[in-house]
């Protein structure tokens, strides 16, 4: 007799399940008193009574991935920090407008269910949620064999925030004579994996590397996407007058920056003035890759562009000690230069 059951054809509702029985625990400690439903549910329900508050309050959505940094996670088998990057990637690609996040959504995919392996991915997600107070409503976990290579998952994250509109940054503000500050990245955050895969692929991954300070390749390439939610909030709160945000993600600084100018606006950054990872070096250095790619592929150390009036830099540095002055805005056609 024919075997035409669900599991005959790859998939297992049974280990779909146990997946969420696992990570339970973990998501509900991300709830917040918005939270009217509970895992399991069709649809995820949060109140949104305190918007009252709000002069004119405006949602700020985005849905972001990590990209082929799973696929480090699955070289190291190491399923406990890709989470944390979805969720802090989103977050800060929704505070450069400014807002706040309220609740996240994961989507979760793989050929087949590992549900230990599942549970693990979402309960960073939950972790990175905890850490700056946004509820994971809810989300998708699917088994999809013939879709996604065995052993690799895909992982895709939604956030919703807040902010009100008088608080909006948008960059409309920003002109010739601002100054633009810089906050670190932890390492290539969730973008440029694919190019350091393919260059990096005949190393022990496991090893240190006297060229890494001492770490192993798969511990710089798995450093977790810092969030900037915190730092952006302690310049805020210090009447920093911030008017242009950038999250430098795939496309790195030459991309992303324009993003937020003004027309007639573009920007000169000064090499040398922060602090470079030697993960670049590395990559660059073995891939014989040139400056300009570089700085269109990776963030190359620097995970958030902050933009203020030359004014306000003293008293923004004052607040964050651990600020650069990176780079200029000057008049200009929309681009950036690379001095």
């Amino acid at each position: 007799m024919t075997d035409n059951t669900y599991a005959s054809a790859g998939v297992d509702i049974e280990a779909g399940q146990k997946a969420v029985d696992l990570m339970k625990e973990a998501i509900r400690t991300t709830y917040t008193p918005e939270v009217l439903s509970d895992t399991g549910n069709f649809g995820g329900l949060f109140a949104i009574d305190k918007l009252k508050n709000f002069v004119s309050p405006i949602l700020v959505a985005s849905t972001d991935g990590v990209g082929t940094k799973t696929m480090v996670a699955s070289k190291m088998n190491k399923w406990d920090t890709i989470g944390q990057d979805l969720v802090n990637h989103c977050v800060n690609d929704i505070l450069v407008q400014g807002a706040t996040p309220l609740f996240f959504l994961d989507y979760i995919a793989s050929s087949k269910l590992n549900p230990e392996q599942i549970a693990t991915v979402v309960s960073g997600c939950a972790t990175a949620c905890r850490a700056v107070g946004c509820a994971l409503l809810g989300g998708e976990t699917a088994e999809m064999p013939g879709v996604y290579q065995t052993g690799e998952i895909d992982l895709v994250g939604t956030i919703v925030g807040v902010v009100d509109k008088p608080r909006l940054i948008d960059g409309s503000r920003i002109q010739s004579g601002d100054v633009v500050l810089g906050l670190a990245s932890t390492g290539l955050h969730t973008n440029g994996y694919s190019l350091a895969r393919k260059i990096l692929a005949d190393f022990d991954w496991s090893m240190p590397q006297a060229e890494l300070d001492g770490q192993t390749i798969g511990e710089a390439l798995l450093a977790i996407h810092r969030p900037y939610m915190r730092e952006i909030q302690t310049l805020w709160h210090g009447g920093i007058d911030i008017r242009g945000l950038a999250h430098i993600t795939g496309g790195g600084i030459i991309d992303n920056f324009p993003r937020i100018f003004p027309q007639g606006i573009s920007a000169t950054i000064q090499r040398g003035t922060w602090h470079e990872l030697p993960i670049f070096g590395m990559i660059q250095r073995i891939g014989d890759i040139s400056d300009d790619e570089m700085f269109h592929v990776f963030n190359m150390g620097l995970g958030m562009l902050i933009v203020v009036p030359l004014e306000h830099e003293a008293q923004a540095r004052a607040l964050l000690p651990e600020l650069s002055r990176v780079g200029t805005i000057i008049s200009g056609d929309g681009g950036v230069e690379i001095l």
